[in-house]
């Protein structure tokens, strides 16, 4: 039986972070990068919860040169309206030195609702994700892949990493954005669910209790999309450069088309336990992709690189088929020059300056483009 990989289409959601170009710090822009960003890119570019954050989405794209180009598009874009506004962007998951505290929440009756909810949880998540729309043919489907994607999730989350300093701190971990994150509720890696009624079940149980009034309020770091045809990958810092953001779209793109192209052969990816995933997730955010994981098949440790490889021998077969091999070939690239952690970490180290951290977040904001 021949599979169409064509339902695996892709859309890509990026946070970016309005930058001072004379203190470094993050600036609240009024939202008047997004309105100038409206005339031209329409509801491509939207406002977020604080106002030093810009989120930007692609259209819906049939493979990943078209999402390439689309953020290519938007990053040259945002950066151009910044700079005729006297701003610079950047794509760092946490800012180096800047305080939540002095930012401004946007003035939005959503927004307002999960402040006055969520309180200092809501008003400390100054942080900028990723996210991965892969498209699928039904919601049945979609919740059967997303029950076997979850195990790649932290192998994926480790090359995104791009967080190590927090409010002027070196943290210690490569991805301090989790760790800011996990203070909502519903967040981190979810339960496997054994249908799509089931989750839709869960859903409006929430919904009658009172926990959640829209499905919208599940945040974690994969679900179900309660609204479009897609399975939505959540678990990434926003990487710093453009190139890393496709190889890592590409990545989930193909997991979603391997696991499809299992289950057409009346095959399934072994499932783990949240509680397992969630381990390796820990491991990730520590040590981005210098540290080990647990390969639960054989029990025992792995090194991270290892894993990440042996993930990439796993969807080769079908990526000849997605058009991505030449995007998804950058993740060497990550391997040898690091993350977007490592990298902030190393010019840390050679500059002693936090500055020069957000300068380098800046610099790198077009790279390769």
């Amino acid at each position: 039986m021949a599979i169409s990989y064509k339902q695996f289409t892709l859309g890509v959601e990026e946070e970016y972070m309005v930058i001072d170009p004379e203190t470094r710090e993050l600036k609240s822009h009024q939202q008047k990068i997004v309105q100038e960003g409206q005339k031209i890119i329409m509801d491509k570019v939207k406002a977020e919860m604080h106002q030093a954050v810009v989120e930007v989405g692609t259209d819906i794209c049939a493979d990943v040169d078209e999402a390439f180009l689309d953020i290519s598009g938007l990053r040259k874009t945002i950066s151009s309206i910044a700079a005729s506004q006297g701003l610079w962007v950047g794509a760092s998951a946490t800012h180096p030195f800047s305080h939540w505290e002095s930012q401004l929440i946007t003035e939005h009756v959503r927004y307002n609702e999960i402040v006055n909810e969520l309180q200092e949880a809501a008003r400390s998540n100054l942080v900028f994700g990723l996210h991965v729309h892969v498209g699928m043919e039904t919601r049945e489907l979609a919740i059967h892949i997303a029950n076997s994607a979850r195990y790649f999730l932290p192998h994926v989350f480790a090359l995104s990493t791009n967080s190590p300093f927090w409010e002027g701190r070196q943290t210690g971990y490569k991805s301090f954005r989790t760790k800011v994150f996990e203070k909502f509720p519903r967040t981190g890696i979810p339960d496997q669910f054994e249908s799509i009624e089931a989750y839709d079940n869960y859903i409006k149980l929430l919904v009658k209790t009172n926990c959640i009034d829209n499905a919208k309020k599940i945040w974690w770091d994969l679900r179900v999309h309660p609204f479009f045809n897609t399975v939505e990958f959540r678990i990434c810092d926003i990487p710093m450069t453009t190139h890393e953001t496709i190889a890592i779209a590409g990545i989930f793109q193909a997991i979603c088309a391997k696991l499809y192209k299992l289950h057409s052969q009346n095959l399934n990816f072994m499932m783990y336990h949240r509680r397992l995933i969630t381990e390796n997730k820990w491991r990730a955010s520590r040590y981005g992709i210098d540290g080990s994981m647990i390969d639960f098949g054989k029990q025992t440790e792995v090194n991270t690189r290892v894993l990440i490889y042996e993930l990439l021998d796993f969807i080769d077969d079908v990526v000849p088929h997605l058009g991505s091999a030449n995007a998804i070939s950058y993740v060497h690239k990550m391997l040898e020059h690091g993350t977007g952690a490592d990298r902030q970490l190393k010019v840390f180290e050679e500059s002693k300056s936090l500055v020069k951290v957000v300068d380098y977040i800046h610099d790198s904001f077009l790279a390769g483009l």
